[in-house]
């Protein structure tokens, strides 16, 4: 919570950047792979019953698709093509809006989809728990929660999980 409370600015920054696309009819987009993919389609899938919005009007999309959601897909966070695929399915334009989430920071499916939203004038950011990571120079509203090591060497399911949920 710490971490997330120094982000709010940055936060703040997004927010104030989707709320008036949203007006417009554009969506918020996350994409991301394993646990930072799945807390993406769990925020996504809670806003329906918790704000009473249409349910695609936050979309959630893991590499690997919906069979990732429950069982590890392996390599498919290296896809440097996947992710524009992916968003493409939805007929993404300029009103929406694409927050990558990756804990590392250094996940091809996020990178490269941010890339090629800014490619295609859609606005983009991201959920990082790593300063300096490359993917804050592919996102036009970085968040970076920096919450330190995890307690378990190479896991990133705890503390940068907790904040990437908390944001």
């Amino acid at each position: 919570p710490l971490a997330v409370e120094k982000a709010l600015p940055q936060i703040a920054a997004l927010v104030e950047a989707i709320v008036p696309k949203m007006r417009e009819g554009g969506r918020l987009f996350y994409i991301g792979a394993g646990t930072s993919g799945r807390l993406g389609i769990l925020d996504a899938s809670e806003c329906p019953p918790t704000f009473g919005v249409p349910p695609d009007w936050v979309v959630g999309i893991i590499a690997g698709g919906d069979a990732a959601i429950r069982r590890p897909v392996e390599a498919v966070e290296d896809s440097t093509a996947q992710a524009w695929l992916d968003l493409q399915a939805y007929q993404i334009d300029s009103l929406d809006t694409v927050v990558g989430i990756a804990a590392s920071g250094t996940t091809p499916y996020v990178i490269h989809g941010l890339r090629a939203c800014r490619t295609n004038g859609i606005a983009t950011g991201c959920i990082t728990c790593n300063p300096g990571a490359p993917v804050i120079a592919e996102a036009d509203y970085p968040i970076v929660a920096a919450v330190g090591p995890e307690f378990v060497t190479g896991s990133t399911r705890m503390k940068s999980g907790t904040a990437q949920k908390l944001i």
